[in-house]
């Protein structure tokens, strides 16, 4: 299984995926960072492949099995304007599944995500997500 893990700004949530998967086992995992921060934790997390930008998020998108991030991500000029209307209509449009973390961030909120929420616990239940056959 081909997963992608895409993220911006900071990269915490794309780290803590890459972390959680590679303690589940899995060793190929790529990752995209919108800007090179992010992908610079990313990397660090554990994941095996690694890139950036526009370009680097359209190309893996043709390849992978799953994509997953923050739902940020499948939207244009989500995370602070990071996400190119490109990067969106790549991922929306891949053929992979998509697991997405709901952020409550911004001004925006996302229905039927409990208050008080922990990113953690997002990110282990995505995690159950990816590795679900």
């Amino acid at each position: 299984m081909k997963i992608l893990i895409v993220d911006g700004q900071g990269g915490g949530i794309g780290r803590q995926l890459a972390e959680a998967l590679k303690r589940a086992g899995e060793q190929d995992v790529t990752c995209v960072g919108t800007n090179a921060i992010a992908t610079a934790a990313m990397l660090k997390a554990g994941a095996a492949h690694a890139a950036t930008g526009e370009n680097a998020v359209v190309v893996a998108c043709r390849e992978a099995d799953v994509v997953a991030g923050p739902l940020g991500i499948v939207i244009a000029d989500a995370l602070m304007g990071e996400v190119t209307p490109a990067m969106a209509a790549a991922i929306a449009q891949s053929r992979a599944r998509k697991v997405l973390i709901p952020v409550n961030q911004c001004g925006n909120f996302v229905v039927g995500v409990p208050a008080g929420e922990t990113t953690a616990s997002l990110v282990a239940k995505a995690v159950e997500a990816i590795l679900r056959p």
